[in-house]
């Protein structure tokens, strides 16, 4: 059974499905894993998409990439049918287009989501340019994982009412979690649409204020840090505290292996403007043994080594 929270949930939003229609002309800034990501999951479920980045090559790698995982999805979803799963890889890429001029892209959107680099500067830039050439009742939204949505909001200051956040999880098909984040000035038409949205992707789609992190990484940041901290002042080993979490709690990963997956530059970037913004915040705190390895260019799996060596002996 559902649990009673998202059973309420849906009969809530049953009710306002209405809201839904209004998404269905989705505008994707950026053409990296998560933009990619979540282009595929909205082109699969019946959504017109454009992918926008400036270059050419991201966009045709993610291309690529979005068919080849269209397949595996086909494969496993039509295993008995493997025509059934040939139309449905034809219907999603015949859903989705590119283009490298976010501008053009946004004119017909309902629904501009950037999914771009974690740099306020960079993301009021874009919003200011495609705030007075999208359509009024376009929706923005960041996929933003630790900048303020209302701090993005500020370069779409007419727009403030349809503005929003829509964080989702990496590996997008994958991953059944969107935090969707509205601010003081959301309404509750903009609010409804993008949870009706986030549903008819096939996510659980739950509601987070504005807070630094929303629900996961506010969590989990100062987790990863804390960890980093056990480690720092020699109370036990990345190994044992690994170890300790994933028998000692039931966590697929332990805080290190995470710490590397995810990458250590990631973890000290959110650290560092997170302390800058709330510097009375203990747990926002930098922490000294983190910033020693990314100076030293250890950031975890793609860089060979982080808190392990993944490099091949």
């Amino acid at each position: 059974m559902l649990p009673l929270a998202n059973t309420l949930a849906r009969r809530s939003f049953s009710t306002s499905m209405a809201s839904s229609a209004v998404i269905k002309n989705v505008t994707i800034i950026g053409g990296g894993l998560m933009g990619s990501g979540i282009a595929q999951v909205a082109a699969q479920t019946g959504h017109k998409v454009t992918l926008v980045d400036l270059d050419e090559s991201v966009l045709s790698k993610a291309k690529n990439s979005i068919t080849a995982n269209l397949g595996r999805v086909a494969k496993k979803k039509f295993k008995d049918a493997p025509a059934e799963g040939e139309k449905f890889v034809a219907g999603a890429l015949a859903n989705l287009s590119t283009n490298t001029d976010a501008c053009e892209a946004a004119r017909s959107a309902d629904l501009v989501l950037e999914a771009i680099v974690e740099d306020l500067k960079v993301k009021h830039k874009l919003f200011s340019s495609l705030d007075p050439v999208a359509p009024a009742h376009a929706i923005f939204a960041s996929n933003t994982s630790s900048l303020s949505i209302e701090d993005i909001s500020q370069a779409a200051p007419s727009r403030k009412e349809n503005f929003g956040g829509l964080h989702f999880f990496n590996p997008v098909p994958v991953m059944k979690l969107l935090e969707v984040i509205r601010t003081p000035f959301t309404s509750d038409e903009t609010y409804q649409a993008m949870m009706a949205w986030g549903m008819t992707l096939g996510k659980v789609a739950i509601t987070c204020r504005d807070t630094p992190g929303f629900v996961v990484n506010r969590l989990l940041v100062p987790y990863l840090a804390e960890a980093a901290r056990l480690v720092e002042r020699g109370d036990a080993t990345a190994r044992d505290v690994d170890i300790a979490m994933k028998l000692g709690t039931g966590y697929p990963m332990g805080p290190f292996e995470l710490l590397d997956y995810v990458g250590l530059d990631t973890n000290k970037f959110v650290l560092d403007g997170w302390s800058k913004k709330y510097p009375d915040e203990p747990l926002f705190k930098p922490v000294p043994l983190v910033n020693e390895k990314v100076a030293q260019g250890k950031l975890g799996i793609k860089s060979g080594e982080g808190f392990y060596n993944y490099k091949k002996q």
